[in-house]
């Protein structure tokens, strides 16, 4: 049963990691023609860098390691230079009608939304599974 417990919060974890990046994601999307932040440059592309935490619990299991837990290690901007675009008439031109636009490929960050969202969805199936098993574990103890 210790097993089943910390594959739970193994997955739970990767679920939380996984909110976090469709949220990263869904804002590069909605800030994808962001020419001027609060900083007064184009928006950067963020990124989710995850870590995994091996737990090692000695004594109650022998010592074997249990399953790793994945968190977010950071949210790091993109170091890419802004892309030129001519665009004279925009007020954020410079003086040769040149715009800084963020640069983010709305394309590459669907692929990495659809791919987060499965992951979502494929931990969330685990944890279905998984209290399956668990009611009817405990449906074999009343028969």
């Amino acid at each position: 049963m210790i097993q089943l417990l910390s594959g739970i919060n193994s997955t739970s974890s990767a679920l939380e990691a996984e909110r976090v990046r469709m949220d990263i994601v869904s804002q590069n999307i909605a800030n994808a023609n962001t020419t001027r932040g609060v900083d007064g440059k184009p928006y950067q592309r963020q990124e989710v860098v995850f870590e995994t935490a091996l737990n090692q619990q000695m004594g109650a299991n022998g010592g074997t390691i249990m399953p790793g837990t994945v968190r977010v290690a950071r949210i790091q901007h993109d170091t890419q230079e802004p892309r030129m675009v001519y665009n004279p008439t925009h007020p954020d031109a410079n003086a040769d009608g040149m715009v800084g636009m963020p640069n983010i490929n709305i394309h590459e960050e669907m692929v990495d939304l659809i791919a987060s969202s499965r992951s979502f969805e494929a931990n969330l199936a685990v944890i279905k599974n998984a209290r399956s098993m668990a009611v009817q574990s405990l449906s074999i103890g009343k028969h």
